[in-house]
């Protein structure tokens, strides 16, 4: 049984999504990352105290576009991964890595400063730079809609699942505006019975 570390609105429902879409049995496993004390059984299974993390067996993975990797490598094949003689594989690879280096990664400075920092230090220089290299980012994802419904073309993949979350987590709570082509793909998306599903998952057993 594969066990997601994980909390309601962190990358674990990056993986939580894909067990889901692959149909793997998995259980959750809350982390309060906000919790005065740290659960020493999380901390033994994620020291830098971040989400989210699995455990399989022997194996334990952090990094959620790493843990998806593993994930369809290990249990694929799985059409949510093209093959490398895929025409479709560039556009999978570059935006299953661009969906967390590219914009996740990037949000979470606005956000962490608009949430955390005293209220002088918000709007300061790192969080700017932040927002700008989001936003120009962003026009990568806007391009391919245009041209194909899902980014790695007509089909969905795991780099839908990345993409996905990370314009979530943008427009939710750090302020990122989308276009209605976003917001269309966002629907498109989030309406899967296996996303439904992982959402409940991964909301199980948190207090409203």
């Amino acid at each position: 049984m594969i066990t997601v570390w994980g909390g309601q609105t962190s990358r674990s429902l990056r993986v939580v999504w894909l067990l889901e879409e692959m149909g793997l049995p998995y259980r959750v496993r809350q982390v309060d990352m906000l919790a005065p004390e740290k659960d020493l059984a999380w901390l033994a299974v994620n020291p830098g105290d971040f989400l989210p993390a699995i455990q399989d067996g022997d194996v334990t993975m952090v990094e959620s576009v790493a843990i998806l990797e593993y994930l369809m490598g290990r249990y694929g094949p799985t059409p949510l991964q093209p093959k490398p003689g895929d025409p479709a594989f560039p556009a999978y690879q570059q935006f299953l890595h661009l969906g967390e280096a590219g914009l996740a990664t990037l949000m979470m400075v606005p956000l962490v400063s608009g949430f955390i920092a005293p209220a002088a230090e918000r709007d300061n220089w790192g969080a700017r730079w932040a927002r700008g290299c989001v936003e120009r980012r962003q026009i990568l994802v806007r391009r391919q809609l245009e041209t194909a419904p899902y980014m790695a073309g007509d089909t969905f993949t795991a780099a839908d699942i990345s993409v996905s979350y990370a314009l979530r987590l943008g427009a939710n709570h750090a302020g990122f505006p989308l276009t209605d082509a976003e917001q269309a793909y966002l629907a498109r998306t989030t309406a899967r019975d296996a996303y439904q599903r992982a959402y409940a998952r991964s909301h199980e057993g948190v207090a409203a």
